[in-house]
């Protein structure tokens, strides 16, 4: 039987990349994301790229009285999916957010509260199914809150703790919940950011999260430095951290 991929915010670089790799394995897809054109292209890639079947749905995660239906044809086109990767999100601008609430709770509606809305329902598939595994794209900018991006760190901490929860309930149930953290990763997302040595492309990112939907568990950061530069930085005690740019 072929794999089968529930990719949701698919057409992000990084998303699309790991779709690349499952389509080129012959793995069946269902791709869901906001933008139709740029789906119905993406659909028409894999395709070409040897998948054995490409379904899709249009959605914005934010409209969460659409999650049902969204789940409804997914599972309506495979009766389980091995993997499950939630990859949408935005970044915002820090210092609108810090001046505006609404910009502030959009960006935490948009990385946080639409996601935690889809990981309960795929919390309660995954395990009627009793397998598979649910990867979710959090961020290191949630390991510690920084003046320079502490709104949407403060939404990726809500979803890695949600997630963690998660993978509590779900373990004896056979079901992994793995918590993926990139690094600076150069996307269109990025794209106005100065890049250096740190910087991962979307295909290093794609191959680390395409390993631990097949065998990680618990936060696998990527590249997988990040991990060690993370705990630095938590390491620093409050009073000498706030003095710091970090």
């Amino acid at each position: 039987m072929s794999e089968r991929l529930l990719l949701i915010g698919s057409t992000s670089a990084i998303a699309n990349a790991l779709a690349r790799r499952y389509a080129e394995r012959g793995a069946d897809l269902f791709l869901v994301a906001r933008n139709a054109d740029a789906l119905a292209a993406q659909a028409a890639d894999l395709r070409v790229r040897g998948a054995a079947g490409v379904a899709t749905s249009v959605l914005d995660v934010n409209d969460v009285a659409q999650h049902p239906a969204m789940f409804e044809a997914a599972f309506a086109h495979a009766a389980g999916f091995d993997a499950v990767l939630v990859a949408h999100g935005v970044l915002p601008d820090q210092k609108a957010c810090q001046h505006s609430v609404e910009e502030a709770l959009a960006t935490f509606d948009t990385n946080a509260r639409s996601t935690i809305a889809l990981l309960t329902v795929l919390a309660e598939r995954f395990e009627t199914q009793g397998a598979g595994a649910i990867g979710v794209i959090t961020s290191p900018a949630g390991d510690r809150g920084r003046a320079s991006n502490y709104v949407y760190g403060a939404a990726k901490a809500a979803v890695t703790t949600f997630a963690a929860g998660m993978r509590h309930r779900l373990h004896s149930s056979g079901v992994r919940v793995v918590t993926i953290s990139p690094g600076f990763v150069d996307t269109p997302m990025t794209a106005s950011f100065r890049k250096g040595v740190l910087w991962a492309t979307p295909e290093t990112v794609a191959r680390d999260i395409d390993r631990a939907l097949r065998a990680g568990f618990g936060t696998i950061y990527t590249p997988w430095f990040w991990r060690l530069i993370m705990a630095l930085i938590r390491a620093v005690p409050e009073r000498l951290f706030v003095r710091t740019r970090l």
